[in-house]
């Protein structure tokens, strides 16, 4: 690893967690490169289901029935 690298990642290492946690997501996001066709297909199908509830063609459902299918007690 190079000295300057070394460097860095002993900064980062002497942050909190909270800013830890920070940079780790800002690198993260970083890696990841934006598609455009899926964010235009995501925001398609959430215009659709918006008018589908506005219409009454579909039922909103509480987050505790959402999470509820996932964490049993």
């Amino acid at each position: 690893m190079k000295s300057s690298l070394k460097s860095i990642v002993n900064q980062v290492l002497g942050l909190s967690a909270p800013e830890r946690a920070l940079v780790a997501e800002q690198l993260l996001l970083s890696l990841q490169s934006p598609d455009r066709d899926t964010d235009a297909l995501w925001a398609e199908e959430a215009e659709a289901r918006i008018d589908a509830y506005e219409r009454g063609e579909l039922e909103a459902v509480s987050v505790n029935e959402v999470f509820g299918k996932y964490y049993k007690n």
